[in-house]
C-alpha cells in the first residue's frame, strides 16, 4: 500500500508525480546554465568566508568587552559577556555564489545597546589587519545595519541586544521563542533573520532541490534588477520564502520544474492574498504581546501589496517595502519569465534567454528622475549615499500619488562618481548634476581638462566631489497635460533626508534631477549596451509651386529643416536644495 506523502505547508501539493526524463534532461541543462553564469563558488573562497567570519566573532567579543569597560562594570562581566556572531539568509541557506555578500547578525547581552554598536564597531573594523573597506554604517534604515568589505568579501552587518540574558556564549542558538521577550522592533527583526533561515530549510521537502531553485530564481531576480529589499523589490529571503512555497506545492519536483512553476504561480497569484510557508502563529505564553502579522487587526499590514509572510513567530511580512509600482514591474517581469520557462520546458528555448539582462537605461524608458547625493569626502559618501538609498522608496511612493505618474521604477542600485575640481564653482556643479564627465569602470572622472600635472599648487587645491547616482524610471499619462509639476514629492523627500542626525549642509547634498533617455551618463551602461539617441522629426511644409517646393527640399538636404524633438513632455523646474554644500542657491558663498 502507497505510503501518503506528508503534507508541507498550508495547504495539499498540487502535483505528487516522480519527474519525467523530459524534466530531468531540463534539469541537467538548468545546472549547466548555472555554471555557465558562474553562479558556484570555488571551494577557497568558501574557506575564505569562514575565515572572515571568524574574525568578526572575535571582533564581537572583543567590542562587547571593550563595550563593558567604557561602562565600568565589574571584571566578571567583563569576561564573560560573551557576543556572537551569527549568519543567515543566503550563506546559511548554502545558495550563494562568487561575490555574493554575507548578511551576519551580531547579538548581544542586555547591557549592551544599539548605540554602543555604531560607536565603537565601525572604528573596530578599521584597525583590522587588513582592515575593513568601504565602512558604511547606516543607523536610520527600517533594519540599522553597517556595510562593509572585510578581505574582499561584502559583509552587511546588524545588531540585536537580548534583553533576557547577561551573556551569550559561542555555543548559544535563538531557538527559543524566551528570547525575544522585551525585544523592540529593530531586534526582533535581526533575530528572525536567523531563526527564519534556520526554519527555511525545515519546510521543504528536499534542500537540495530547493537551493538549486533559489540559485535560478535569484539569478533572475538579479539580472532584471528587481532584486534589494532596499529598493521596494523582494530580498533574498523573500525571494527564497517564494521559492520554498512551490517546492511544498510540488514536493517532488526537480529544479527545473520548480523555476517552471515558480512564474505559473505566481503569475496567477491573488494579489494581496499572503503567501503562507505554514499557519500563522498567535502563540501566547512568555512570547505574548509580540506583533504578528495580522490585516484585520493593523491598518498598515493591510497595505502589503504582495505579502509574504516569515513562518517563525512571531511573524512578519518581508515584503513590505514593496510598492504600487515595484509590484508591477515585478508582475511583468514574471510575465515575460512565464513566457520564456514555458518555451525552454519543451525544449524550444535555451536556459540562457531567461537570465537576459535588464534593458532599464536602453529600452524601457524615455524619462528619468535621477537622485543625486553629494558629499565632500569618500568616507563621508558611503553614510550619506546609504541614507539616501535607504529613504528612496519614499519618493517614489510619493510619485505614486500623483495623478499623471503610471509608474516610478526605481533601479535596484546606485551609480558612484568622484571629481577632482579646481574651484568651487564646479564642485557646485558636479554635486548638483550639471558637470558628469566621461568615467572609467571605476567611477572616476577621467576628464582632464582642468588637470595640470606640472602645477603642484593647482593639484594641491583640487577639490574632490564623491557622488551617487539613483534612478527611477517613469511613464507619464500624456492625455491631459504635457507638463508634471512633482516639486511636492521631491521637496517631501529632501526633507525626509535632511532629518538624518548627520546631515550637514557644508558636507552634504542631495539633488533631483529630471533627464531623457539619451541624457543619461555613460557609467549606467554596460560594455556592449546602446546607449539611446534623441529622436527628432522634420515637419513638412505644404507650398503651393514648384520653386517652393525644390526650395524645401534643398532646405532638408541641407540639414536647415526645421526640426522638433520627437518628446514633446517636460516636467515642470524640480526645486533644487536650498543649500549646495552650505552655499545658497542662486547667491554667493
Amino acid at each position: 500500500m502507497a505510503t501518503a506523502t506528508k503534507q508541507y505547508g498550508t495547504t495539499p501539493p498540487i502535483n505528487t508525480n516522480p519527474p519525467t526524463k523530459e524534466d530531468n534532461e531540463r534539469n541537467v541543462e538548468l545546472v549547466g546554465e548555472l555554471k555557465n553564469q558562474n553562479c558556484f563558488e570555488a571551494a577557497s573562497e568558501s574557506e575564505k568566508r569562514v575565515h572572515v567570519l571568524e574574525i568578526l566573532q572575535t571582533l564581537a567579543e572583543n567590542f562587547v568587552k571593550k563595550t563593558c569597560v567604557a561602562k565600568g562594570l565589574p571584571e566578571h562581566m567583563i569576561q564573560n559577556s560573551g557576543g556572537k556572531v551569527f549568519t543567515f539568509g543566503s550563506y546559511r541557506l548554502g545558495a550563494y555564489g562568487p561575490g555574493s555578500d554575507i548578511d551576519t547578525l551580531l547579538v548581544v547581552p542586555n547591557h549592551i545597546q544599539r548605540a554602543d554598536f555604531f560607536q565603537h564597531v565601525p572604528g573596530m573594523l578599521l584597525e583590522l589587519n587588513p582592515p575593513a573597506v568601504e565602512v558604511s554604517p547606516v543607523p536610520d534604515a527600517f533594519v540599522p545595519i553597517i556595510k562593509f568589505e572585510l578581505q574582499s568579501i561584502s559583509i552587511d552587518l546588524i545588531f540585536a541586544r537580548v534583553p533576557s540574558v547577561n551573556s551569550v556564549p559561542r555555543d548559544m542558538t535563538l531557538e527559543s521563542k524566551e528570547l525575544l521577550k522585551g525585544c523592540d522592533e529593530p531586534n526582533l527583526r535581526g533575530l528572525n533573520g536567523v531563526r527564519l533561515t534556520d526554519e527555511l530549510l525545515g519546510l521543504v521537502p528536499h534542500p537540495g532541490s530547493f537551493r538549486m531553485a533559489l540559485r535560478a530564481i535569484k539569478l533572475w531576480a538579479k539580472s532584471r534588477a528587481i532584486y534589494a529589499n532596499v529598493m521596494g523589490f523582494p530580498g533574498g529571503i523573500a525571494w527564497a520564502m517564494l521559492v520554498a512555497k512551490i517546492c511544498q506545492l510540488y514536493p517532488m519536483a526537480v529544479s527545473a520544474v520548480i523555476v517552471s512553476k515558480f512564474f505559473i504561480i505566481y503569475t496567477k497569484w491573488k494579489w494581496p492574498q499572503p503567501v503562507l510557508l505554514k499557519d500563522i502563529l498567535e502563540e501566547g505564553g512568555q512570547g505574548a504581546g509580540l506583533r504578528v502579522w495580522n490585516p484585520k487587526i493593523y491598518p498598515s499590514d493591510r497595505g502589503h501589496l504582495m505579502p509574504v509572510i516569515t513562518p517563525n513567530y512571531p511573524c512578519m511580512c518581508s515584503t513590505h517595502n514593496i510598492t504600487k509600482s515595484t509590484k508591477s514591474v515585478i508582475l511583468r517581469e514574471m510575465e515575460r519569465a512565464n513566457g520564456i520557462v514555458n518555451e525552454i520546458m519543451i525544449g524550444k528555448s535555451p536556459w540562457s534567454k531567461l537570465f537576459e539582462p535588464h534593458t532599464f537605461f536602453t529600452q524601457d524608458y524615455r524619462y528619468y528622475l535621477r537622485v543625486l547625493a553629494a558629499a565632500r569626502t569618500k568616507d563621508d559618501q558611503l553614510k550619506w549615499s546609504g541614507l539616501v538609498e535607504s529613504k528612496l522608496r519614499h519618493l517614489v511612493s510619493k510619485l505614486e500619488m500623483l495623478d499623471n505618474i503610471q509608474l516610478a521604477h526605481p533601479f535596484n542600485k546606485g551609480f558612484d562618481f568622484e571629481k577632482e575640481c579646481s574651484s568651487e564653482d564646479e564642485a557646485f556643479g558636479v554635486a548638483r548634476g550639471e558637470i558628469m564627465g566621461q568615467t572609467g569602470t571605476n567611477g572616476v572622472s577621467t576628464d582632464d581638462s582642468t588637470t595640470n600635472e606640472n602645477d603642484d599648487k593647482a593639484e594641491n587645491n583640487k577639490i574632490k566631489v564623491f557622488t551617487t547616482s539613483f534612478y527611477v524610471g517613469l511613464v507619464l499619462d500624456t492625455s491631459k497635460a504635457k507638463q508634471f509639476d512633482i516639486s511636492w514629492a521631491c521637496q517631501e523627500f529632501y526633507d525626509i533626508c535632511k532629518t538624518w542626525n548627520l546631515y550637514n549642509d557644508d558636507l552634504h547634498n542631495i539633488n533631483v534631477i529630471h533627464t531623457r533617455s539619451w541624457e543619461l551618463p555613460d557609467n549606467v551602461f554596460k560594455p556592449g549596451e546602446t546607449k539611446p539617441i534623441k529622436k527628432t522629426k522634420i515637419i513638412k511644409r505644404k507650398v503651393p509651386s514648384g520653386n517652393a517646393k525644390k526650395r524645401v527640399a534643398e532646405e532638408v538636404l541641407n540639414g536647415n529643416a526645421k526640426k522638433r524633438t520627437a518628446d514633446e513632455v517636460c516636467v515642470a523646474p524640480i526645486p533644487p536644495p536650498i543649500r549646495i554644500f552650505g552655499r545658497p542657491q542662486g547667491g554667493e558663498a
